[in-house]
């Protein structure tokens, strides 16, 4: 099971969910810049969950303040496509900047 960052995360990039993660699988994370290139937190409209990390701890989900974090079975329908956008942060291991949404 993954977890995936949904739409109320939108332009709410509250971090509260990259300060308990225990596998630092949630990014970008404030004040940190990326030696693959991929964008900051000041340059994304939301954050996102590397599922190539991600432990299926669940850490995340009580502390999003904006209700953004679901697994990935009950992740509501309207927001499927947010699986994709979650996985195209990072791909196997790696940004992917021609995979990634421009903000």
């Amino acid at each position: 099971m993954a977890y995936i960052i949904a739409e109320p995360c939108v332009g709410t990039k509250d971090t509260a969910c990259v300060d308990v993660c225990p596998v630092d699988c949630i990014h970008p994370a404030k004040n940190r810049t990326y030696d693959d290139g991929r964008p900051t937190f000041e340059q994304v409209t939301q954050l996102y969950i590397d599922p190539t990390i991600c432990i299926d701890c669940g850490a995340c989900v009580p502390v999003c303040p904006v209700t953004a974090i679901f697994p990935l079975e009950d992740l509501p329908e309207k927001w499927q496509s947010f699986v994709e956008i979650n996985a195209n942060y990072v791909d196997d291991g790696k940004f992917q900047a021609d995979k990634f949404p421009k903000a």
